[in-house]
């Protein structure tokens, strides 16, 4: 008589990580990629996000013609329209919603909170006024604004790790944190914007979420956190950084990109000096997949020279 083999299970493939661990292993830095912003309209909406839910409720509170204003002023002046709601929002009808604006342009740092009942009221906004960080729409907010980001539709890493730092972040500073929709670099996640000076940190845990909440209480910056100043371009944010770490100059308002000089350093003011700092780029020679994302080859920001100016 034949006996017939022992079936064999088939051998489980566990499927690739997130980015955002992926990015951890591979040693990704996070400096100098933090999205560009220098303004913002934050629109509250307690619901469950699809990947499009942002698109969607602007096409409702805002006819084609304003449409296409708010996307030349996204692309012209960096100001970005984000969905918000609560940490351990409960959906379903209100009555009132909270719109945040304001604007991190240097020395006009403002941002301001409006109530509205319908969504078609954003209708009557100044959009022009608010990127151009003019301010005097709503009631003026004192302190901090967390905004961080769980679009879990747009990228699992965002939702797995920025919920619970949410959560920890509004334990340690109660009504001043919002869930929010995308803010780009979902690698990096758990993603934290700190409003309204404009600097948006990565990597942050539930340990340290609450030394972020801290540092904006205190007026200062966490450059080891820290993905970038999102009112300038990448190099800058990465030299801005470079200079707090070798200076120890924490302070919001310490350290200043200033731009780039004829010969390629990127300038930067650190208290009453100036300082020139020359970045290069490169391949981290590594290698990654993640199931977000798929293969990854990242690159980073070397600090090649860092010179004294008078």
């Amino acid at each position: 008589m034949t006996v017939a083999p022992a079936a064999t299970a088939s051998p489980r493939i566990s499927p690739p990580p997130g980015c955002a661990t992926v990015a951890r292993k591979l040693g990704e830095p996070p400096e100098g990629t933090a999205t560009p912003m220098r303004s913002w309209l934050l629109i509250e909406h307690p619901e469950a996000w699809s990947h499009d839910v942002a698109d969607r409720v602007l096409r409702t509170a805002l006819a084609p013609a304003r449409l296409r204003e708010l996307a030349e002023l996204r692309r012209r002046a960096g100001l970005r329209p984000l969905l918000a709601r609560r940490p351990g929002y409960r959906a379903g009808p209100r009555r009132r919603r909270t719109v945040l604006i304001g604007s991190t342009h240097p020395g006009r740092r403002w941002l301001e909170r409006l109530e509205i009942t319908d969504l078609r009221e954003l209708a009557a906004l100044d959009l022009e006024a608010v990127a151009a960080g003019t301010g005097g729409l709503g009631e003026p907010v004192t302190g901090s604004v967390f905004g961080v980001c769980t679009h879990g539709a747009k990228d699992m890493c965002c939702a797995t790790l920025g919920r619970p730092v949410a959560r920890a972040l509004a334990e340690v500073a109660p009504g001043q944190v919002w869930e929010t929709t995308h803010l780009g670099g979902d690698r990096f996640a758990g993603n934290v914007l700190v409003l309204p000076d404009g600097f948006l940190y990565g990597h942050v845990t539930v340990s340290s979420a609450t030394r972020v909440a801290a540092a904006a209480a205190e007026g200062r910056v966490l450059p080891d956190l820290l993905r970038g100043r999102t009112s300038v371009g990448m190099r800058s944010q990465v030299a801005e950084i470079a200079v707090r770490r070798v200076t120890g100059l924490h302070g919001v308002d310490d350290v200043e990109p200033l731009g780039t000089d004829e010969t390629g350093l990127v300038v930067v003011r650190a208290g009453g000096a100036r300082i020139g700092v020359r970045l290069g780029r490169h391949p981290l020679g590594v290698c990654g997949t993640s199931r977000c994302a798929g293969p990854t080859t990242p690159c980073g920001y070397s600090v090649d020279e860092l010179v004294d100016l008078p």
